[in-house]
């Protein structure tokens, strides 16, 4: 469940830059399919991925990894 919420939340801050896939992925200097894959939860990214990412939204990496903590329900 973690890569899914770690792809939506790409996806976003992409959303919240107005970028597109492709602006993202040549920011994070990644393949713009590979971007799609981690929206969608499809790939688990490295943690270089993941610097990559969080350098091209400019969030820190925790910042970026504290918005995929799941919500707790009480």
């Amino acid at each position: 469940m973690l890569i899914k919420q770690f792809g939506l939340a790409v996806r976003q801050l992409r959303e919240g830059h107005g970028w597109s896939q492709e602006r993202l992925a040549e920011a994070a200097d990644l393949n713009r399919s590979f971007i799609g894959e981690i929206e969608r939860g499809a790939a688990t990214p490295s943690l270089l991925t993941v610097e990559k990412l969080a350098g091209a939204l400019g969030i820190g990496l925790a910042g970026l990894m504290a918005r995929c903590e799941p919500e707790l329900v009480d």
